[in-house]
């Protein structure tokens, strides 16, 4: 436990990519691989069930510091953060440096102390977690927490840990991110099999990592000639995989989630496909030759009983991009001009549920211009352009593959509430929601974290702490005075929000300091963006 706090403390203290890098290959050299195995789960975003309620440990928290609660909570909103307020009394108010007892190392603490605790009472919890604040530092009292709660963030992304756990064992980055893909759960066997030199181990339900494209910031000019580049639509559903291997098949989503049982309706397209074949591409809502909205492929989503009406309301499809597999052979070294025709005799005829991504054809970047401006009446996001010649790479490597969407909605929108944000954000309130004038009143309509500078967001927090009328929890409600212009993906009726209206994707495009409250928009100018776009309700039942 003590060396995984001193790795927090080293990835927490540094922006640099390269000094991330070294720390986490310097921790994998020296860490016991049961530990190293836990360490890479929570490096690459996952995160441990909540296994105590965090009113418990503020209560418990409280108790141990003979702290009111009106303290404790004041604590919290300076501190911004519970585990933070937790590890900070604690550190504070006991007598002298925790005894000369050593942390037990994070594989028994996690598997030993913690997981165990989801089942027991809460007068063991109580017991186990007191002990543990005896043995642990202010730091590893924050983990601690973080951990027990299901809230432990680190800030690096899974590419950089990757990166970096492939530079401790000497292998490619791309071979150590297919063995994390799928089903790994960490042990110390596992770590060991992350490390092993021989490479060709994907086991059979296992996809590859997905090739992501990067947002076209400029215009297409500047990519070379418009022969070197394949065109297609930028669908919009859920990026997947299809694996036909050793007499299964398995449906895999992009965040690494197994999802081929709630596709019942695909299982004809991947029955047709020969052994050994792995297809990336997009699952749809599809019906005659069309994409459906995504909110009828949320619909499908959340649910646990798929029944005959939902399956015939959001009917599925699956248009395939590329062929990562053939025969058992990784083919994503090939160009894409070599990938693409084997992909085509593969999906033809097989199956109506499954299709290839039609190219878009344009002589010229002007007539793909002009094509792109269909994209909303289409249903699609826009276009994507890869390079004919590009392999099938791992992440999202600039300079083969980029996504030229079509320009979001737009709305000028007013702050109304704000609570603290998460991880490294967790002491600043940078989670915001705004509002839409209707009829005089203020409605909230979307909520947003993304957008603003670091500048930008300190200014922010200062202001909203000393402007805050009224306090519910975390959240604050704060005097109606600051105009921001949001940007959104997509729009759609929505029986859950109190406007009617849910707006997708939105994010903070700039604070319009040059506009008054009453200059905001209205609901009514926003349920007529709805109205042109389409769109139907994205979470009716």
């Amino acid at each position: 436990m003590r060396r995984f706090a001193q790795l927090y403390e080293a990835l927490d203290a540094t922006t640099s990519t390269n000094a991330k890098v070294a720390a986490m290959a310097a921790y994998f050299a020296e860490a016991p691989p049961a530990d190293a195995a836990w360490t890479m789960f929570f490096l690459t975003g996952q995160r441990l069930k909540r296994l105590i309620a965090p009113r418990l440990l503020a209560v418990w928290a409280m108790e141990r510091t003979q702290m009111p609660g009106w303290m404790f909570e004041e604590c919290i909103s300076l501190a911004g953060d519970l585990a933070e307020t937790i590890a900070l009394l604690l550190d504070t108010t006991r007598e002298g440096a925790p005894p000369g007892i050593a942390p037990p190392p994070l594989s028994q603490l996690i598997e030993g102390r913690l997981l165990p605790l989801r089942d027991a009472g809460e007068e063991e919890k109580r017991r186990a977690v007191t002990e543990l604040w005896d043995q642990l530092d202010r730091r590893e009292i924050f983990l601690l927490g973080k951990l027990l709660t299901g809230e432990l963030r680190i800030g690096v992304s899974a590419t950089l840990a990757i990166r970096a756990l492939a530079q401790h064992a000497g292998l490619p980055p791309a071979t150590v991110a297919h063995r994390l893909m799928g089903t790994w759960q960490p042990s110390a066997e596992a770590f060991a099999a992350l490390l092993r030199a021989d490479a060709h181990d994907a086991d059979v339900s296992r996809p590859y990592p997905f090739f992501l494209a990067s947002p076209l910031e400029g215009e297409p000019d500047s990519l070379g000639s418009r022969d070197e580049w394949l065109a297609e639509w930028k669908w919009d559903g859920i990026r997947a995989q299809i694996v036909r291997r050793a007499g299964g098949a398995y449906l895999w989503s992009r965040g690494e989630e197994l999802i081929t049982d709630r596709f019942p309706d695909l299982s004809g397209a991947w029955a047709s496909l020969p052994e050994g074949t792995v297809l990336d591409g997009e699952v749809l809502a599809f019906a005659q030759g069309a994409p459906l909205p995504f909110s009828l492929l949320q619909r499908r989503i959340g649910r646990k009983v798929l029944t005959a009406r939902v399956l015939t309301e959001a009917p599925a499809a699956f248009m395939a991009y590329d062929l990562l597999e053939q025969r058992g052979e990784d083919v994503r070294a090939l160009p894409l001009r070599e990938r693409r025709p084997r992909l085509l005799e593969l999906v033809s005829g097989r199956s109506e549920r499954l299709s290839l991504s039609p190219e878009v054809q344009a002589a010229d970047w002007p007539e793909l211009r002009s094509l792109r401006r269909e994209a909303r009446q289409r249903g699609v996001e826009g276009l994507m352009l890869k390079r004919w010649s590009s392999p099938y790479r791992v992440g999202r490597p600039r300079g083969d593959w980029w996504k030229w969407k079509i320009d979001p909605y737009s709305i000028d929108a007013v702050l109304v509430y704000a609570q603290p944000g998460h991880g490294r954000r967790a002491t600043l309130l940078t989670d915001l929601t705004f509002a839409l004038w209707d009829g005089g009143e203020l409605v909230p309509v979307a909520k947003a974290y993304s957008g603003l500078t670091d500048e930008e967001i300190d200014q922010l927090d200062r202001w909203i702490r000393q402007n805050t009328l009224e306090r519910f929890g975390p959240v604050r409600a704060v005097k109606p005075a600051h105009v921001f212009e949001l940007h959104f993906e997509g729009i759609g009726e929505s029986t859950r929000h109190r406007s009617g209206v849910a707006v997708r994707f939105p994010r903070i495009a700039r604070w319009r300091t040059d506009k008054k409250p009453e200059d905001a928009d209205t609901l009514e100018g926003l349920r007529a963006l709805l109205k042109s776009a389409g769109r139907e309700d994205p979470d009716r039942g």
